[in-house]
């Protein structure tokens, strides 16, 4: 399989360990074409040295060789790596304990997702071979990810486990969202229950419940759409119904606004009580009030 030929990308300096000219002309290493905060890294040299000698390179560039690329520990400690590693977008390789090769992904942050990695799966991320791309937009990163790749199924004729199709190690998730809740079968079923009596049943068996307009997933207020990132950011589970659902919740608005007597949308439900609207819940959750009220 040919590899991937990454020349669009920006034309950066080699790295050199030696150079024959003095060292206040000796050329130094650009890694992005635009200022951005220095940080040094133990094992990169970023210039000649004439006395000492350049220790083992931690970062290259995308488009060296997988095989060519250093491997380099990942420290134990999670909180390490920043030190370690570069907080800057490009490829990188994560090995095991026995140095198999376990998942080759991409990042905006090389430091922070390896950190991600070492907490979640320490065993599987004890060294890594890392290669920063100059140009950080995703098709660059993605070139750089192909090249690597299928460098690998080349020299193997396989792709890493983490990089397997359905595997969900290496990659987190999105959660599924809970469902919203529906408080008849239909607008033209007849009710044998008022709905304020379908209201108050809800609100007592359920810990929080959010009449919002829209869906937990589609919030469609600026309103219901803060309240949702709230309760999300808690943690709580909580229940969600929406008002302008007039197939499944026709007369709740209505109805909500008599039984909480609260005129405006959404409304919020803690242990059957109503604790008001988005004002309300975002001034408790500025001032650290919800995490106590979510625990009564």
């Amino acid at each position: 399989m040919a590899t991937i030929n990454l020349s669009p990308l920006r034309t950066s300096p080699s790295l050199c360990s030696r150079s024959s000219r003095s060292p206040q002309n000796a050329p130094k290493l650009s890694l992005y074409s635009h200022p951005r905060p220095s940080l040094t890294f133990p094992s990169i040299s970023l210039k000649s040295n004439s006395t000492a000698k350049p220790r083992a390179l931690t970062i290259t560039f995308a488009h060296k060789n997988l095989s060519e690329t250093e491997l380099v520990s990942v420290p134990p400690e999670a909180e390490d790596v920043a030190g370690k590693l570069p907080s800057y977008a490009g490829v990188y390789a994560v090995y095991d304990q026995n140095e198999e090769l376990q998942f080759i992904g991409i990042s905006r942050d090389i430091a922070a997702s390896v950190t991600l990695h070492r907490k979640s799966v320490p065993e599987l991320c004890c060294s890594v071979k890392v290669g920063v791309v100059d140009d950080p937009e995703r098709t660059a990163l993605t070139q750089a990810w192909k090249s690597w790749m299928e460098e690998h199924i080349k020299a193997t004729g396989k792709v890493p486990p983490g990089n397997e199709t359905g595997n969900t190690t290496w990659v987190r998730q999105p959660p599924k969202k809970k469902a919203d809740l529906r408080l008849t079968p239909g607008r033209h079923v007849e009710l044998t229950v008022p709905m304020e009596e379908l209201i108050d049943k809800l609100v007592k068996e359920s810990k929080v419940v959010a009449f919002i307009k829209g869906s937990r997933s589609a919030p469609l207020c600026g309103f219901s759409q803060k309240v949702v990132g709230i309760l999300e950011s808690e943690g709580v589970n909580y229940e969600t119904v929406d008002v302008l659902d007039e197939e499944y919740n026709y007369g709740l608005r209505e109805t909500l606004k008599k039984y909480s007597n609260w005129p405006t949308f959404p409304q919020i439900f803690v242990n059957g009580e109503l604790v008001g609207g988005c004002d309300i819940l975002t001034s408790m959750y500025e001032k650290g009030e919800l995490a106590s009220l979510f625990k009564k």
